[in-house]
């Protein structure tokens, strides 16, 4: 009886293993990753075939980001899946629903060089292989943008959804980028007193860390940027309490001039890089007009298959 209690138990652990191995390589996978450091982080995979296209939501987006879309219509992840591997995770302090994040709290603010070291961490330890196709949403665009600064040869694509970058605080004068950086934030002071561990981070820091890091090798690059402005909206946004009262009511048209600047720089990182600008939509062009993402991410993706249909 000991002999077969034995056996059956090395069978259930060589099952294990195996169940683990292809859970974090090959099979949908939803789950903890241990990226070392007494950390884990929340990571979440589906459909096969490479290149792995990884998205990485804005600021305090988690995975969930990408599986909700505004109207009734194919959602970015769930879609993507479809023709490739993609994998979405939740960064440190990045709330679902109303729920804490999945992965472990880290000391906020942080920085894009923070957020690359645990996404390469997350990537490595889930034996998720590259080379990605990056996909980055707001704040998420610079992190992509600085992960495949770092780590060129293991990306072999980019999708920058109106993107955040170094560019927004070059084209503003020093008291606009004070006043932006409030409108970044957001007034956040009850969500901190209820969840401290919300993700915050140092736009200042991070936009010199990608501006001192080495250029973007060539590859394939679509930039998709918001098109709906900014600036009839602020003056409803401050009346209903959104927005604190002592922020100019003609800001958004400051944010929108600034933003048109920077979007455009984006689009000159590579040559041969699309830029479209007709997108119908606020900044969370991802859920807004799903679509349009998902076929900009098949774009990229034909284009790392046979790099002579790019562009």
């Amino acid at each position: 009886m000991t002999r077969l209690f034995r056996s059956i138990t090395l069978l259930m652990l060589a099952l294990s293993v195996r169940l683990v191995s292809a859970a974090t390589g090959s099979a949908n996978f939803a789950g903890l990753v241990d990226i070392g450091g007494g950390r884990k982080m929340y990571l979440e995979c589906r459909g096969a075939g490479t290149p792995t296209v990884v998205l990485v939501a804005g600021l305090r987006g988690s995975a969930e980001d990408w599986n909700i879309a505004e109207k009734p219509s194919p959602t970015v992840f769930a879609e993507v899946a479809k023709f490739t591997r993609v994998c979405a995770y939740d960064r440190p302090g990045t709330p679902v629903g109303e729920k804490p994040s999945r992965s472990d709290p880290v000391r906020q603010p942080t920085t894009a060089e923070d957020a690359v070291a645990d996404l390469h961490s997350l990537l490595s330890a889930a034996n998720e292989g590259g080379p990605y196709v990056l996909v980055g949403h707001s704040y998420g665009g610079l992190i992509v943008r600085l992960y495949a600064s770092t780590y060129p040869q293991d990306v072999s694509g980019l999708v920058l959804v109106d993107a955040l970058s170094e560019g927004l605080r070059d084209a503003e004068t020093p008291e606009q980028w004070a006043m932006q950086r409030i409108l970044m934030e957001g007034d956040i002071r009850e969500s901190l007193a209820l969840y401290p561990s919300l993700e915050r981070i140092d736009p200042d820091r991070s936009f010199d860390q990608v501006r001192t890091a080495p250029p973007l090798r060539p590859l394939p690059l679509i930039v998709l940027s918001a098109d709906r402005p900014w600036g009839p909206q602020i003056p409803s946004m401050i009346a209903a309490g959104t927005l604190p009262a002592d922020v100019p009511a003609d800001f958004g048209y400051v944010t929108d001039k600034a933003q048109k600047q920077a979007q455009e720089q984006l689009a000159k990182l590579v040559s041969n890089a699309k830029h479209i600008t007709n997108t119908k939509s606020g900044h969370d062009v991802h859920k807004e007009q799903p679509q349009l993402v998902i076929d900009s991410i098949r774009k990229v993706v034909e284009a790392v298959h046979d790099p002579a249909s790019w562009p």
